[in-house]
This record gives C-alpha cells, structure tokens and sequence, in this order.
C-alpha cells in the first residue's frame, strides 16, 4: 500500500509539473533556436498532436527523410494564440508538431505509423501525464490523399483488434499552423535533463521512438 501511494504521488507530482505547467521552467532557459530554411517544392507538410510538443517535436526531427520539425499550435480559430491562451484549454487549439519531408526518403504512411505508435489514440484529450483539449490526438490533413490515408489507417488499426479501445484520433482538415514561442524550440536539444519533465517524460518518449524505429532514426 505504502509503494502504491508513493507511485500515484509521483504521477500527481508529474501532471502538475507536467507540460501544462512546465512555462516558468522553459522561460528560465530559453535558448535562440536554430531552424531551416526550406524552399524545396519536393517538399511536403505533415501536421500532427500527439501531446506535449516537447517529445513530439524531437521525435520527429529524428526521423530519416524529415527536414523540419517545429512546435506550435493548431486546430483552434483565435488570432496569434500563446501557450498561456492554449494552456487554459478553452480553445480548439492543440499542441502539434508542423514536419516537412521529403517523399522520396519517407512517406506520409510512415509518418502516421510513427504518429501512432508514439502515443495512446484512445484516451480522449490526454497524453499521460498531460491533460485537456490542447493535448488530444489529432491528424490535420492537407489534401484528400492524407486524408484517405489517415481514415484507412485507422480503420486498419481497428480490424486488427490493436487496442483495447476504440481510436478516437480526430482526422481534421488543416487550416493553419501558428509556431510555438521561441524557447519552446528544440527545447529538448538544449535542455535533454536536469528538469523533471525532461527526465521523466520527454527523454523516456524519445527513447522509445529510437528503441520502435530504429532503421528510421537520422544518423
């Protein structure tokens, strides 16, 4: 009883350190980041939210054929969202992660087979230890063609019985995409431990990734 008490306060101390708190801890260590210019028309977007942006950032910059990956905010309608307007979660925005690739070396169908095994689609606006609307699960399409491919995915995944479940990953159509504030940026590159959010959260996150995908990770 005793173990179990100290593990339900750890995850309580987690969730309100967590991701919807974790500002003054960013602020504290904001860094200038470092982005790509990419003007290359063989390159395509693909926009997701699989939680805190901070693992989902980084586990996509990792990918072999992605060229950009960049924190930010979409789904909601207000002008020039913040994190703190975000964090409330009284908008439609949610935490997402803006990749640019490069189809010849990775496909969207890939990329939404990493979007998926990299989060639980079945936990409605939860992305453990982080809660509310702005980390729901959620694919913007941006033509037809991702949006066939997100619906037949999931389809796929529910025939195969893979969660216990059902999927409720919303398959939205993208309407813009705004950039996170700039300490929020390769946040994980800067700061990859010393914070307990970091260390018990985001780092964990993206060793999984390295430990599911190993043949994609950038070398």
């Amino acid at each position: 009883m005793q173990y179990l008490l100290l593990n339900l306060l750890f995850i309580f101390s987690l969730a309100s350190a967590g991701c919807t708190s974790k500002q003054d801890e960013a602020k504290s260590a904001e860094v200038k980041p470092v982005m790509q210019n990419l003007d290359d028309k063989n390159l395509e977007h693909a926009t997701f939210a699989l939680g805190c942006f901070w693992h989902s950032e980084e586990i996509f910059l990792e990918v072999k054929g992605v060229k950009e990956a960049l924190p930010g905010y979409s789904g909601g309608t207000e002008k020039d969202p913040t994190y703190e307007m975000v964090g409330t979660g009284d908008t439609r925005y949610a935490e997402s992660v803006d990749i640019i690739f490069d189809p010849s070396v990775i496909s969207y169908g890939k990329l939404l087979e990493i979007f998926f095994a990299e989060h639980d689609p079945t936990t409605p606006n939860y992305a453990a230890p982080d809660e509310g609307p702005q980390y729901r699960s959620v694919i913007f399409f941006r033509n037809d063609d991702q949006k066939k491919q997100a619906e037949d995915y999931i389809a796929k995944l529910t025939t195969s019985h893979k969660y216990e479940k059902p999927i409720i990953t919303e398959v939205s159509p993208f309407t813009k995409f705004y950039k996170a504030e700039d300490y929020h940026i390769r946040y994980y590159r800067n700061h990859p431990s010393g914070q307990s959010y970091i260390d018990h959260v985001t780092r964990p996150e993206v060793e999984k990734f390295r430990t599911d995908f190993p043949d994609l990770v950038q070398k």
